[in-house]
């Protein structure tokens, strides 16, 4: 199982890469990214679990060590964290349960 720090790099980089290569794109994906994740009805911690979830649903390694890390950047404990992995587990079944496994790695790397 990969490093999830290392995995933090990895979308920081393309991340760049894409902005110099596709400027207009990526402000767009900001911009979204931005206004869907601020403070509405849902606070960020809530967010971040809720995308966390869709995250492991999808199988995005990457997107479950971007949603870990801002779920524990917006508050949220280590419980609340694999609460919402077992809720997807619930939704996704098998094959989510596999990519839960990747939140208790990100877990240990990102502290």
């Amino acid at each position: 199982m990969k490093n999830y720090k290392e995995l933090l790099e990895e979308i920081q980089n393309s991340l760049e890469k894409f902005s110099k290569e596709t400027p207009e794109q990526m402000k767009a994906f900001h911009e979204l990214m931005q206004s869907t994740e601020k403070e509405g009805k849902l606070n960020k911690k809530t967010k971040e679990l809720i995308a966390l979830g869709c995250a492991i649903v999808s199988h995005c390694e990457w997107c479950i060590a971007f949603h870990t890390k801002g779920a524990l950047d917006a508050g949220a404990t280590r419980e609340e964290i694999l609460e919402s992995a077992w809720t997807a587990v619930l939704m996704g079944g098998g094959p989510a349960l596999m990519y839960a496994q990747g939140v208790l790695k990100a877990l240990e790397d990102l502290k």
